[in-house]
């Protein structure tokens, strides 16, 4: 099969065939199911993205700790997910979640929560829906 043959039946059709890069991930982009607000962005491998279709629940992979992990597993903040779609080929996922608590390991609802601003040269970041629903040193004792 011709590579633009290949590419053009991941593109437009219906095989599941998700397309990991060289480390064996694929982006994924968490959002809010009821506002569509985005909440973060992490990896899955293909054990992460298989149990995210078979549990109904986040799964990622650590690039930093070279491991799965389930979203709430020492936090509680989970997420049920509600629809889950790759993008045009398949090197992507979106998923759209209930979000029960915060999102972000800072303890805030979305990892998104500093605006970039840029005046004259000099950008520099401000605090935008920035309130912390945990504490993190309570919720990550080691």
């Amino acid at each position: 099969m011709s590579a633009s043959t290949h590419d053009h039946d991941r593109e437009e059709g219906l095989d599941f065939r998700p397309k990991f890069d060289a480390a064996g991930l694929v982006t994924c982009v968490a959002t809010d199911a009821a506002t569509g607000d985005v909440l973060m962005v992490a990896h899955m491998n293909d054990e992460a993205l298989r149990k995210t279709i078979a549990t109904g629940e986040g799964w990622y992979f650590s690039r930093s700790r070279n491991a799965l992990w389930r979203k709430g597993e020492s936090s509680g903040q989970t997420q049920r997910v509600v629809e889950i779609r790759m993008d045009c080929d398949q090197d992507a996922v979106w998923i759209k979640v209930e979000q029960i608590g915060a999102a972000c390991h800072t303890g805030r609802r979305s990892c998104f929560y500093r605006a970039v601003k840029g005046e004259g040269g000099d950008i520099s970041l401000s605090f935008v829906d920035a309130e912390r629903l945990f504490d993190p040193a309570q919720v990550y004792r080691k």
